[in-house]
């Protein structure tokens, strides 16, 4: 009977404030300031629940027959990267402003990045630093076969879909880049962690698409003063990354346009919104239409 009684008064207790919030909400008008949707997503590839952080542009609507370009970014959590890549692009979109055409913005929230991000690696000693990791190809279907369909349904797209990603992100992206280069146009890589497996990804040899590409491919590279990586065998980031710009520019395709970017006032914890904001300069000719 005492747990009974103590129970009805916490019960009380509880409705009693958040009834007072309510009346003080409604007294003084405020409201709450929404900057996107939050979505979820069911991936049958990584056997769970993923959420999407979802910001749509002024004007978007379902009824209208206006289609957006995609900006996909990974590390996309509301603690994230997702907040402040929002506003670039939204001011980038402004019409005084005209960079951007107006984009939805999927940003992907993170579960594990060291599972998702990275190829197996055949150092023993970032295997045993890093358990989980090794499960790219599982995230990269995720997003072909899973991801893309289902915003491409549910949303107004009109075909254009930009990925953007840091560090261990920026790893992944390579790897679709070498391996799935159509799946995206546009490519933002940010100090990418290229010194995964001792360099591995950039011994392989970049293939263009049987039969050629079948879109524009424009590519972003930014890296910061970043120096040596502290792993099993230390390389720098600086020279990976350049190392990546030139063997995509090897290729001489008149259908791939590379941008490197160095930028030595940032480092590898400053980078990324300086580095996305270069990258909407260069990906994006001024007033240019998607």
């Amino acid at each position: 009977m005492i747990r009974i009684f103590l129970l009805l008064i916490l019960i009380f207790s509880t409705t009693l404030t958040f009834g007072q919030v309510s009346r003080q909400e409604k007294k003084d008008g405020s409201k709450p300031f929404i900057l996107g949707l939050i979505d979820e997503i069911h991936s049958k590839e990584l056997a769970e629940k993923r959420i999407l952080n979802i910001y749509l542009p002024e004007g978007y609507s379902q009824k209208d027959t206006v289609r957006y370009p995609v900006i996909y970014l990974l590390d996309g959590s509301a603690d994230e990267d997702f907040i402040h890549v929002v506003g670039l692009v939204q001011f980038n979109s402004f019409e005084w402003i005209n960079q951007v055409p107006k984009s939805i913005v999927v940003g992907i929230a993170t579960v594990d990045r060291r599972r998702d991000f990275t190829f197996p690696t055949s150092i023993e000693e970032d295997r045993k630093r890093y358990p989980t990791t090794g499960h790219s190809d599982k995230f990269i279907a995720f997003l072909e076969t899973e991801l893309q369909p289902y915003i491409e349904k549910k949303y107004k797209t009109n075909g254009s879909k930009t990925i953007i990603g840091q560090s261990l992100g920026g790893l992944l992206i390579t790897e679709i880049l070498f391996k799935k280069p159509t799946l995206f146009n546009k490519y933002v890589i940010i100090s990418p962690s290229l010194w995964w497996d001792n360099g591995s990804l950039l011994d392989q040899k970049f293939k263009i698409p049987e039969g050629g590409f079948t879109q524009q491919t424009d590519v972003y590279i930014g890296v910061g003063k970043e120096g040596l990586t502290p792993t099993a065998i230390p390389r720098v980031m600086e020279v990976d990354a350049n190392l990546l710009a030139e063997k995509l520019k090897e290729t001489k395709s008149k259908s791939i346009n590379v941008y490197f970017d160095y930028l030595p006032q940032e480092d590898h914890a400053t980078i990324m919104h300086q580095a996305v904001s270069n990258s909407f300069k260069l990906l994006y000719p001024k007033g240019h239409k998607e």
